[in-house]
């Protein structure tokens, strides 16, 4: 790639910024001994023994991103958990130790020396991900989406250069004494100087140390749509009526437009929603704080893989996903990472103002004609999520989640604010009131 590539100028100025603009780690520091258990010996003062995710959650509320804590939680075993905090918002992980190997989340995953390098690691990948995602698609349009032309292999060349000529290596060594097979006799290998240089490159490893997660969930410009080349005229009507997805085509059901879903599963509500809802109201109507309390991140990290990967075969029963937050966290993520809102943003005025009439019967019959503006598919699965919050609020005395508590949560993840809306009281007064009449709204 020569110096003055576009993509050289691309990577350099604006990735490398966004990459120093991300938050530092701030260790929360106990000023209190530690009683019962006392303090693993690989952590510090930043370690708060046994403590819930809520008492985690209060002392970092109004900490400055990249503030975390370590701690146990209560009944864990073999691992402690990370509390850190990002985009005023707070992130639970599951982290172990092993003495040789480090701090890790994962087997398979990186591991460091210590918990500042981990936190630090982490919070420039969720800093990566929230701004860069449209450099990183400038860059994927540059180069035709082939990684191995990338700016990051470039950077990385000569430490997959030093891999590949180890992987060479051992491959003519092997070579050099691979037996004849007809005369069992041994054949030397011979490879000129040239072929050794283009083996370097042809050996590439197959797995990187770490993967890109970066995903694209907004389009701007024209769009055709990818299983039948017809243009789209608005992400309302993404599929044209006579279009059919092809299962083979979709990366996956997250992210993947709602309309495209129920079309290609031929069913009235797609079934990340539907196998969600049926696991917390089989298991977690009495339990305090759902939806609102967060599940572990990881987890919920695996269970969307799972739901990509396996489909309605995914594996969602208890004893396989104990925590019931962790199933709530993977239904608002599915709802959260929909390219169009379940409330679209065409339908969000006429609800905003439905929700502004003195009058309880004025509200209900407005926010039905609403209602009626949505989508078929967006229609029905808002009905469906509605009637749920609606059964979930009727446990308000043991969950100790009524509406308003449940359209709090749930109004950033289902309507089509205006970016960088932080305000959201009439919108929570409006799915409150959508949550409580919904039978009339709806029926």
């Amino acid at each position: 790639m020569s110096p003055s590539s576009p993509i050289q100028k691309v990577w350099k100025p604006e990735l490398y910024k966004i990459q120093l603009e991300a938050p530092t780690p701030k260790p929360l520091r106990r000023t209190e001994p530690i009683t019962g258990l006392g303090e693993p010996c690989y952590y510090g003062t930043e370690y708060f023994g046994e403590m819930g995710h809520q008492a985690a959650e209060s002392l970092l509320e109004n900490t400055p991103d990249g503030s975390y804590l370590l701690r146990r939680s209560p009944n864990a075993q073999e691992y402690y958990t990370l509390s850190v905090r990002f985009n005023n918002r707070t992130k639970h992980f599951k982290i172990y130790f092993k003495t040789g190997e480090g701090h890790y989340l994962q087997e398979q995953a990186k591991h460091y020396d210590t918990i500042h390098e981990l936190v630090a690691d982490g919070l420039i990948n969720f800093h990566m991900q929230l701004h860069a995602a449209p450099i990183i698609q400038q860059i994927n349009q540059q180069t035709r989406n082939c990684y191995q032309q990338s700016p990051y292999m470039t950077l990385n060349r000569r430490k997959l250069r030093a891999l590949s000529n180890e992987l060479r290596k051992s491959i003519i060594a092997k070579g050099n004494c691979e037996p004849d097979a007809k005369s069992g006799n041994n054949i030397a290998v011979t490879n000129s100087t040239s072929s050794k240089d283009n083996d370097a490159d042809l050996i590439l490893p197959l797995i990187y140390e770490k993967a890109h997660t970066f995903k694209i969930h907004t389009f701007k410009g024209l769009n055709w749509c990818e299983f039948c080349a017809n243009f789209l005229w608005g992400f309302t009507a993404q599929v044209p009526a006579k279009c059919v997805p092809d299962l083979k085509r979709i990366r996956g059901v997250f992210g993947t437009d709602l309309t495209t879903m129920v079309q290609l599963y031929q069913c009235l509500i797609p079934f990340v929603v539907r196998r969600c809802v049926e696991e917390v109201e089989a298991r977690g109507m009495l339990q305090e704080g759902i939806y609102r309390v967060s599940g572990f991140a990881d987890e919920i990290d695996a269970l969307k893989l799972a739901l990509d990967r396996d489909g309605e075969k995914t594996d969602m029963s208890e004893s396989t996903y104990g925590n019931i937050n962790v199933i709530a966290g993977t239904l608002k993520l599915y709802l959260r990472l929909l390219p169009v809102p379940l409330i679209t943003f065409q339908a969000y005025p006429s609800f905003m103002q439905a929700a502004r009439n003195t009058s309880i019967s004025d509200q209900i019959r407005n926010t039905n004609v609403a209602a009626k503006k949505l989508p078929l598919a967006h229609y029905n699965c808002l009905k469906f999520m509605m009637e749920h919050l609606k059964r979930v609020a009727s446990h308000y005395a043991a969950n100790k989640m009524n509406e308003h508590n449940l359209a709090t949560v749930f109004a950033p993840t289902l309507i089509a604010t205006p970016q960088h809306m932080t305000n959201l009281t009439e919108e929570i007064f409006m799915l409150s009131s959508l949550i409580t009449n919904c039978e009339a709204i709806f029926n």
